[in-house]
């Protein structure tokens, strides 16, 4: 009975304005970052930016999607990875614990930032060095972030955030 759902509906609105920001920012956001790595010749670029745009534009007033979320999830799930990584290296195993202490540390410091989970997966996998968790983790987060204080509160009806901590 419990996975019945409430009624069966989905409470997402569709909204002109928000789908419009949703695209601009999601686009922007990672132009931006694509211009950076390709003129600064520094990756600044994952995977878990995307998904991080999404929450960011299309759910910006999420406690998900707040910047000490967007920031602070990424740096403590990057963090684990690479202890992770470094202590035990890439096994299934190692996966798997990686990602659930990042989530239990993001939900301990309330830091919870879904695309952050798959921070320490991007980490195992790619056999990444130390220098990843400022360059692109920290630094990309820090522009989205930067991009998300712009874009969202050019909207009269958005009040981004709705928290700093």
């Amino acid at each position: 009975m419990k996975m019945k759902g409430e009624g069966g509906k989905s409470p997402l609105q569709v909204n002109v304005y928000d789908i419009i920001t949703g695209f601009l920012g999601g686009t922007i956001t990672i132009f931006i970052l694509g211009l950076l790595t390709r003129f600064t010749y520094t990756p600044l670029l994952i995977a878990s930016f995307g998904a991080s745009c999404v929450l960011a534009f299309g759910l910006w007033n999420s406690p998900l999607s707040q910047p000490r979320n967007i920031i602070g999830g990424h740096f403590i799930s990057t963090l684990i990875g690479l202890i992770i990584y470094h202590v035990f290296g890439n096994e299934p195993w190692s996966l798997a614990m990686g990602v659930g202490l990042a989530i239990g540390l993001m939900m301990l410091t309330k830091t919870t930032h879904p695309p952050a989970g798959a921070d320490p997966i991007i980490i195992i996998l790619g056999s990444y060095t130390w220098e990843y968790l400022f360059t692109p983790v920290l630094t990309g987060s820090i522009v989205i972030v930067l991009l998300a204080l712009l874009i969202n509160n050019l909207r009269s009806n958005r009040k981004y955030p709705v928290f700093w901590l």
